[in-house]
């Protein structure tokens, strides 16, 4: 077999196409480190062995079947990110099907990927097996793993870091946040500040995770208003244009912040 190219688009191919929808634990091993971390909402998988790989599988076999389809890559020096959609039948054929997308920011040593941050829409996923109805899946990229890393934009990177001080919804309708198209039903998140842990540029194009702190307004169903602050996870890989952002998909943490809620108490 020819050597594996190892820039970060090809690392994250091999993690979709060689792992992911082969279900194949070893083949993860080959390009993923030891000390591999996810980190998902407040939630942290801590080691690609002992915590990460055990994680997935739990997830694998109560969907059997599961796969994902790529929508976008963007390619960065040392880092790529991914926006997917999972999807199958809960408990294999027969099963209820399920459709949930999410935004990953995988980052890279050089060789293999080191670590993750992600939010994917559990939440919808969730209606989805109480409802029996599945949701529709998004078409596929049509060339993924050609994405080419163009040179940062520090003007576009600077405009996604004010976007993310805007309480949601926001008014940009081609930003598509977690379910809210196919529901029409807006979270609503008053945001007081926010930090921001992940951003990178690839031209005009901005991926980033930030954790946002405000008050939760309503647009969960059967989550009340409530007037405590909270903690909200944020994916989102975004387009700008003359110094807004104007396009773009976005995840939320929705089901960590629900959960939340419902205790009292910050997640």
């Amino acid at each position: 077999m020819a050597e594996r190219a190892t820039d970060p688009v090809q690392l994250a191919r091999r993690w979709v196409v060689d792992y992911f929808n082969r279900q194949d634990a070893a083949a993860a091993r080959a390009f993923i480190t030891p000390d591999y971390a996810l980190e998902i909402g407040d939630v942290v998988f801590a080691g690609r062995d002992t915590a990460w790989l055990p994680a997935v599988a739990k997830q694998m076999e109560t969907f059997p079947g599961m796969g994902m389809t790529v929508h976008q890559v963007l390619a960065g020096t040392d880092r790529v990110a991914v926006c997917f959609t999972e999807h199958g039948a809960s408990g294999g054929p027969g099963g209820r099907v399920a459709v949930w997308s999410g935004v990953a920011i995988y980052r890279s040593n050089g060789t293999q990927l080191t670590g993750c941050v992600a939010q994917e829409d559990y939440l919808t996923r969730l209606r989805q097996l109480k409802s029996g109805q599945a949701d529709p899946v998004d078409p596929p990229a049509a060339a993924p793993w050609d994405a080419l890393a163009l040179p940062p934009d520090p003007a576009a990177e600077a405009a996604v870091r004010r976007w993310l001080m805007g309480s949601w919804p926001h008014p940009e309708a081609a930003v598509r946040c977690d379910d809210e198209h196919l529901t029409g039903v807006p979270l609503q998140f008053e945001v007081t500040s926010g930090k921001v842990t992940e951003l990178f540029s690839s031209g005009p194009e901005v991926a980033f995770h930030v954790v946002q702190t405000g008050l939760y307004r309503g647009g969960m169903t059967g989550v009340a208003a409530s007037t405590q602050p909270m903690t909200l996870h944020v994916n989102g890989l975004v387009r700008v244009q003359d110094g807004q952002v104007v396009s773009g998909r976005v995840i939320r943490d929705r089901i960590g912040l629900r959960g939340a809620l419902l205790k009292g108490i910050k997640p």
